[in-house]
């Protein structure tokens, strides 16, 4: 009997958890359209902001919250819909979704260290005060970490407005301060096809001037769905960060201890002297030999892992993202991203380790 195959990308999407699925099953049961002025109606209604009390109070947010689909709609809400006309500035290392919303966006360069540059952010907003700004929190393909507190504070002394895609960090790391954050469900444990925009002040949008959401989007509300959002954030209304995350700190470490022994090189630097990094995330290059080499072999090994974001990695097109830190063409198609999540266990992450020592031991002798 083969052995189980295990699964590391968690980046793209993470497991249902069993809280969510439980959580939909039930809604399916009994579902009825929460605009509805019947009891059926008055009873979902009451199940969806109940779920959305919940989802606040489990992230922390004491502001509004729109449903949406996912991170996606919620950049495209956040960065097309505002009250009034603004420049847009946007990170060099944003995810596709957010970088395609706005064709006139001000790029701000990052460094090798994948942070944003502080002197060219700082004459950026001073050239376009007032200016819309999107920053990752955790970028999708790195997991490193912005500083939001430091980028906050420019923004804030120029009159602008600032949208954080938490995607990969909400539920996992405290919210980072920021007038629009957009969340998605299936990075959490949740399903796919549901997500939120975190708002600060609802005067910064412009609403549709009808639909669902207060007006801010259209379409019937999905339910089952919003309820297993909500179960999968239940253990966070603690206010602690989940206990596997802390686990995954030190099995990180570990595993780039054997990486860094086989000759892979953490993009951005390791854990301890690196740049910071939600330990759900990284990437890797092995110098000599492809990331699609690597992902043939770890995928015959049992292994799933991936390269780059799951909106690109099936594209030729080199990453923008580790085009933005410096790496050359060549390089950036030797790195490959690994990904935990909830269901991860330390036996998977050491099974990694050693097929990935035994991938790089391969390399060498070749």
């Amino acid at each position: 009997m083969s052995a189980p195959r295990i699964y590391l990308d968690h980046a793209a999407t993470t497991p249902l958890s069993t809280a969510a699925r439980e959580a939909m099953a039930d809604a399916l049961g009994r579902w009825a359209n929460p605009s509805s002025p019947h009891a059926e109606g008055r009873a979902a209604r009451a199940a969806l902001e109940g779920a959305r009390s919940r989802i606040k109070a489990a992230l922390g947010w004491t502001h509004d919250l729109i449903f949406t689909s996912g991170t996606t709609e919620s950049a495209q809400i956040a960065l097309t819909r505002q009250s009034r006309e603004r420049p847009c500035i946007v990170s060099a290392v944003e995810h596709a979704s957010v970088l395609r919303q706005r064709a006139d966006a001000i790029v701000a360069p990052v460094g090798a260290d994948g942070l944003v540059e502080p002197l060219a952010f700082g004459a950026l907003m001073h050239a376009h005060p007032q200016a819309l700004v999107a920053i990752q929190h955790g970028n999708s393909e790195t997991g490193i970490l912005q500083r939001i507190d430091e980028i906050v504070e420019v923004v804030d002394a120029a009159g602008g407005v600032l949208f954080v895609d938490c995607a990969q960090t909400a539920g996992k790391l405290p919210l980072p301060p920021a007038d629009l954050i957009a969340v998605s469900a299936h990075k959490l444990g949740g399903p796919p096809g549901i997500g939120a925009l975190l708002v600060r002040d609802m005067g910064i949008l412009a609403p549709l001037g009808g639909g669902q959401e207060r007006g801010y989007r259209a379409g019937t509300e999905n339910l089952p769905a919003i309820l297993g959002f909500a179960a999968a954030l239940d253990p966070a209304l603690a206010g602690a960060q989940p206990p596997w995350l802390l686990e995954q700190i030190e099995w990180r470490l570990a595993l780039e201890t054997t990486i860094a022994r086989s000759g892979g090189l953490p993009v951005g630097g390791d854990l301890l002297g690196g740049t910071a990094r939600t330990p759900t995330i990284a990437a890797y290059r092995l110098p000599g030999m492809s990331a699609e080499a690597q992902l043939i072999r770890l995928d015959a090994a049992g292994f799933a892992v991936s390269a780059g974001s799951a909106c690109s990695s099936g594209s030729l097109h080199t990453s923008h993202v580790l085009g933005a830190m410096g790496l050359t063409e060549a390089e950036a198609r030797e790195v490959i991203r690994v990904s935990f999540g909830w269901s991860t266990t330390r036996a998977e992450v050491e099974a990694f380790a050693a097929a990935y020592a035994q991938m790089a031991g391969g390399r060498r002798s070749a």
